[in-house]
């Protein structure tokens, strides 16, 4: 039986003002009947030790599942004197992120620099695996998810992320479906057909098991030929909900599906709304 928990990425846009953050998106997520939230610490890991247990006891209380966005600002391709700073906010992401009670760590991949994707590939599983040694050096059992990417010249094609995600231990993609719909350009991965051939390459990649443990972002989105411009609302867009949403229940998947559009709430709970009908 297919089991989704929906939620935000970033803090519900209704979240009040006190008690506000981390805290108070957790217990607005649980008031409006979603079940998870990723706290989008997307331009600096700011957070102290004492607030990330707040926010793991309030979780664990009002049964929401964290994860975190990491910061923009990670490459796995960077060069030599920046890919340190690059590693530390994957880092302290996850540090923080598990005592926040996070099972799961977004990050965006990062870029090819016009080097061939294979080359950078190799490069980036070598500096993963240095990652997650260190992690696991340090009790921190998270799973960190490179985000299928909207542009073509990132690093972050579903084949990306699939042959990181199969060669270093606890990583696994966080399957941006809007991304892939915008990486394509030409209005192509949109359908039932496609996604189905998505979720089989995944199955056949990690296993079935792993099906059971999706971690998606989904929101509309506006695309050229080269690929993602912006994230919009759903039903202003073309993306074809229904469609992949029948293509996940088909493969008898689960996990949590978390919304980026411009209407954060409002959008995760028309999905949750389409994904009940269904």
């Amino acid at each position: 039986m297919s089991q989704f928990r929906f939620g935000t990425v970033g803090s519900p846009l209704s979240t009040p003002k006190k008690p506000g953050g981390s805290i108070g998106a957790v217990q607005q997520t649980c008031s409006l009947g979603l079940s998870a939230l990723e706290l989008g610490w997307v331009q600096s890991v700011r957070v102290s030790e004492d607030t990330c247990r707040q926010i793991r006891d309030t979780a664990a209380q009002l049964d929401i599942a964290i994860s975190v966005h990491a910061p923009y600002y990670i490459n796995l391709n960077a060069d030599d004197e920046e890919w340190p700073k690059s590693r530390q906010r994957l880092m302290d992401a996850a540090y923080y992120g598990f005592l926040a009670g996070a099972t799961d760590i977004v990050f965006h991949p990062g870029s090819y620099f016009n080097q061939p994707a294979q080359v950078v590939r190799e490069k980036a599983i070598e500096r993963l695996s240095g990652c997650v040694e260190e992690l696991k050096a340090k009790n921190i059992f998270v799973i960190l998810r490179p985000e299928t990417m909207g542009k073509p010249a990132m690093l972050g094609s579903l084949e990306d992320t699939l042959i990181m995600s199969r060669q270093v231990e606890h990583v696994e993609p966080c399957l941006d479906f809007a991304h892939l719909h915008a990486r394509a350009g030409d209005g192509s991965m949109n359908s039932y057909q496609e996604w189905i051939g998505v979720l089989k390459d995944y199955q056949n990649a990690l296993g079935a098991p792993a099906l059971q443990r999706l971690h998606i972002h989904l929101s509309g989105i506006e695309y050229s030929a080269k690929g993602e411009k912006n994230h919009l609302p759903l039903r202003e867009s073309d993306f074809s909900l229904k469609d992949l949403f029948l293509a996940l229940r088909e493969m008898n998947c689960s996990g949590r599906i978390l919304c980026e559009s411009p209407v954060l709430e409002e959008d995760a709970l028309y999905m949750k709304q389409v994904w009940e009908e269904l």
